[in-house]
């Protein structure tokens, strides 16, 4: 999935896949998550959130979302 470049102290980059609904997000740790599921909106508004790393642990982390690790 390609993934693009966010400005965020905690998360490096955010892909999404419309198709499969799949949000992927590389942290600058090295962490490379899939959280299943995913609404489109959701994904919109993830990426233009002041705080990125903040509206992902509110909104998706502690949503309930299938999350895989991949890395």
């Amino acid at each position: 999935m390609n993934r693009n470049r966010v400005v965020s102290s905690n998360v490096a980059e955010v892909g999404y896949d419309p198709t499969t609904k799949i949000l992927e997000v590389a942290f600058v740790n090295g962490g490379v998550y899939q959280y299943l599921d995913i609404p489109g909106p959701l994904y919109d508004e993830l990426i233009t959130a002041p705080s990125i790393g903040r509206y992902l642990h509110a909104r998706i982390k502690n949503a309930g979302y299938t999350v895989l690790r991949l890395a």
